[in-house]
Formats: structure tokens, sequence, C-alpha cells
């Protein structure tokens, strides 16, 4: 598994990026980065075997999404 998360990752998170601020859930084991070119990208595991909604917030915005259960999901903007 985390093989697949490496080359994932890989594809959205570029060389030079910086870890930015990202909060630690239960379930939602998360982490965002910002690339050289300005753009954010935030990766997220559900490790519960149901899917589970949460929110990305970001400054103002804000977002509701799902995420069944084992999945990662990558959400870039």
């Amino acid at each position: 598994m985390a093989y697949y998360i490496i080359a994932h990752a890989s594809k959205f998170v570029k060389p030079g990026a910086v870890r930015i601020a990202s909060d630690q859930q239960n379930t939602l084991l998360n982490v965002a980065f910002k690339n050289t070119d300005g753009s954010k990208v935030l990766i997220v595991l559900n490790t519960n075997t149901t899917a589970q909604t949460f929110n990305i917030k970001f400054n103002s915005k804000q977002t509701a999404t799902m995420l069944a259960g084992g999945a990662v999901a990558t959400y870039k903007w």
C-alpha cells in the first residue's frame, strides 16, 4: 500500500514543495503541500472500513466531501 501512496503523491506533489498545515483526525490521515507554482495539494487516507465525510477548509472557503473506507484521495487547487 505504501508504494501506491508514494506513487500517487509524486504525481501531484512536485520537487521543491513544502508541507503546510494539516490536522490529524482519528481515521483520516492527511498531509498538505504547497508546490513551487503556488498550487496546493491535500492527500487524505481513510483508514476506516466505512466511508467518512469531512470538510476541507482553506482561507475562507470550505467544501464537504466523502471518502470510501480504505481509499486515498488527492485534492489540488
